[in-house]
Formats: C-alpha cells, sequence, structure tokens
C-alpha cells in the first residue's frame, strides 16, 4: 500500500504552502505529494495570491526533496499540448531523479477555461487517447529513432522524442467515474487507475469495471494499479475535526458524507483497511488547507503508522 498527500492549490495557496506539505510527506515517510491542476478557484472566497502552474511547482518541488513521487491528479488535456507535455514531463523526471508520475484527464471545469480563453471542446475523450498515445509514444520511442503521429486532433511529423525521461517507464494515471471510456483507456495506456469522491461501494464497482476493461484488451489485470482519492480531514478529537471542517468551510456533518475520510487517526486506519479490502493499493489524503501544515504532520505521524502497507 501507498499513501500520498493531495492538495489543491488553486483555492488560494502558494508554492511555499505546497512546499511545506511536501516536506512534511517527506519527513514522515508519505510515498508522494500530488497536486490538483488548475488555475481558477472553485466556490466562493478570496482566490489570492492567485494559481500555480503545477508543472512548475512539480519542477521546484523536484529539486527541494529527495525521495517522494511527486505528480498531478489529474492534467487536463485542454491545457497543453501533448508533445511540449510529454518534455515538461520528462525534465522533471530529470530534475526529481525519476521520480515523476503523470496523471491526464479530460478536464471538467469550464468556467476556469472561459476565465483564461482557453478552448474547451464538447467532446474530449478523443482528445485524451490521442495525447495519451502521443505521450507515451514519445517516451517510448527506441533511442535515435523519431515518432510519427497521424490522429483527428495532432499530427506529428517525426519529432524527436527527447529529452528522455529518466524513468524507463513513467506512471501515467487515468481515472475517474465514465463506464466505457475510461476504463478502456486505463487499461490501454495507464500504469494507474485512480477513482475518486464516491462510497465504497462505487469504488468496488468501478475497480471491477476496469478489471474487465484489461481483460478485454488482454492485460493481466493485476498489472494496473488502483487507487482512491478522498478529501480527508483528521483530529486528535471531536474539537479538532470541527476545527478543520470549519476552516474549508464545512461543517462536520457535510464532510462525513458516506465517502469521505474522517475522524480520529483510528478512524481514518479502519476507513483505509476497507480500501484495502477493496483492492486499492494507493490512497491519496485530500487535505484542502495548505496553511494547516500541522494537519499534514499528523497523517504523517500518527496515521500512516496505524496503516496496512
Amino acid at each position: 500500500m501507498e499513501y500520498c498527500l493531495f492538495t489543491e492549490p488553486q483555492q488560494g495557496f502558494t508554492y511555499d504552502d505546497q512546499l511545506a506539505f511536501a516536506r512534511s510527506a517527506e519527513r514522515h515517510g508519505l510515498d508522494g505529494f500530488f497536486r490538483s491542476d488548475h488555475y481558477l478557484r472553485m466556490g466562493e472566497g478570496d482566490p489570492r495570491p492567485g494559481p500555480t502552474d503545477a508543472w512548475t511547482t512539480l519542477a521546484g518541488l523536484a529539486r527541494e526533496t529527495s525521495r517522494i513521487r511527486l505528480g498531478t491528479l489529474v492534467s487536463s488535456v485542454t491545457y497543453r499540448v501533448p508533445s511540449i507535455l510529454a518534455i515538461q514531463v520528462a525534465q522533471v523526471d530529470a530534475m526529481s531523479g525519476g521520480r515523476v508520475e503523470l496523471g491526464l484527464g479530460t478536464g471538467w471545469f469550464e468556467r476556469e477555461h472561459a476565465a483564461y480563453g482557453i478552448p474547451f471542446p464538447a467532446k474530449r475523450f478523443d482528445l485524451l487517447e490521442e495525447q495519451l498515445q502521443i505521450v507515451t509514444g514519445l517516451w517510448q520511442t527506441p533511442d535515435a529513432e523519431t515518432f510519427r503521429f497521424e490522429g483527428a486532433h495532432y499530427r506529428l511529423d517525426d519529432a524527436p522524442a527527447l529529452p528522455r525521461p529518466v524513468q524507463s517507464r513513467v506512471p501515467v494515471i487515468v481515472g475517474g467515474g465514465g463506464p466505457k471510456r475510461t476504463p478502456a483507456l486505463a487499461a490501454r495506456h495507464a500504469t494507474e487507475f485512480n477513482i475518486g469522491f464516491v462510497a465504497e461501494d462505487v469504488v468496488a464497482e468501478k475497480f471491477a469495471v476496469v478489471r474487465a476493461a484489461c481483460e478485454a484488451e488482454g492485460r493481466d489485470p493485476a498489472t494496473l494499479k488502483l487507487s482512491v482519492a478522498l478529501p480527508t480531514i483528521v483530529g486528535r478529537d471531536d474539537a479538532e475535526i470541527d476545527r478543520r471542517a470549519a476552516a474549508i468551510g464545512r461543517t462536520r456533518a457535510e464532510f462525513d458524507d458516506g465517502a469521505n475520510i474522517i475522524g480520529t487517526p483510528a478512524q481514518v486506519a479502519e476507513k483505509v483497511e476497507r480500501l484495502r479490502a477493496l483492492g486499492a493499493e494507493r490512497v491519496y489524503f485530500q487535505l484542502m488547507d495548505l496553511r494547516d501544515v500541522e494537519h499534514a504532520d499528523l497523517v504523517g505521524a500518527e496515521v500512516l503508522p496505524l496503516l496496512p502497507r
């Protein structure tokens, strides 16, 4: 089992806030630090100091950490040309000594696209499929050879397929609740399938669907890592839990919806054990308040020792 911190910096947090969380994860033995890839705050509230770019941030963290995995959960296909994304990720992989992971998805936040003038086509699954083919194709091209691609949305003519990542295969994460295309794309292109923000019965259902998709592709389902990402609040007592819920504009009753992770370290460990029993091999603890570094420290110092490995 692997355990990572997962953050939403677009809600109003700086690079230094993210660095503090990444260092907490590394200090306490967590496996990774992942962040969303967004530019616009969601919901009401002060957006200052403004967004940070995901891959610029990860490049910085690559030089300021030494062990943890670093990645996006997930980057949107609408933000970057796939050949340039492949270069960015490969460069951050080199900067980190081979610790980067790429989460890639269709994108969903239409208001964000309108705010920044980013095209938001109605149909984006074909973009995702072609981007997955291009990014992984560039990375897998033999040394000294070039890569060609002819698709409905992208055309590459003898791309140099450089720089090469440090890792022989950069982990690629595909996730979501789609019933057909998402699991098929994960089975075809990904090293990890992620489902987030749903109750345990839905987790079980989605894991079963993606395992079946692997079998349909002739792939051993055991070769696809299964993961879950869930909003998380941990506290040593009710008062601490209530305080952390209030800090993100929620009540405890609102947050405790049957899907989210909430409770004392022992209660969190019980939830994680149920997820492991469903087949999860990695859990992302989504912590929304990046100014509360003590929350990250609590996960590492008092929750992690209770969790199955």
